[in-house]
């Protein structure tokens, strides 16, 4: 089960590192077999499915994400536990409001993402 503490520090530290634009510290929460589904795969890397398979890939689809959008920002709103997973609530590019739901692996590591935006 995750802890509501073990959740505030992920999202904490995730937050801080795309705010700084560090990819490489982006990029440490995601384990090597990451699958990360979110509509903006598909408008930013023209992928149909809107998924991206392995660290590689992901690491292409955030360089492409940072460099289309040079003044990202994000804003943490909430945080949710689940038994494997954590769930952030934060305001994104565009002032979208952004809920991205994290399974995370036996090591902690973000395994699985499916990313939700609203207006």
């Amino acid at each position: 089960m995750v802890t509501d503490e073990q959740a505030r520090a992920l999202a904490g530290q995730w937050i801080e590192a795309w705010n700084a634009h560090d990819l490489d510290r982006i990029l440490a929460h995601y384990a090597d077999d990451i699958e990360f589904t979110s509509p903006f795969v598909v408008r930013l890397m023209g992928n149909a499915a809107g998924t991206v398979r392995g660290l590689a890939a992901l690491r292409d689809y955030f360089a492409t994400g940072l460099s289309a959008y040079p003044e990202l920002r994000f804003e943490l709103i909430g945080v949710g536990t689940g038994v494997d997973s954590v769930v952030l609530h934060y305001r994104s590019v565009k002032q979208l409001h952004a809920f991205e739901v994290m399974t995370l692996n036996r090591e902690g590591k973000v395994a699985r993402v499916s990313a939700h935006y609203h207006a």
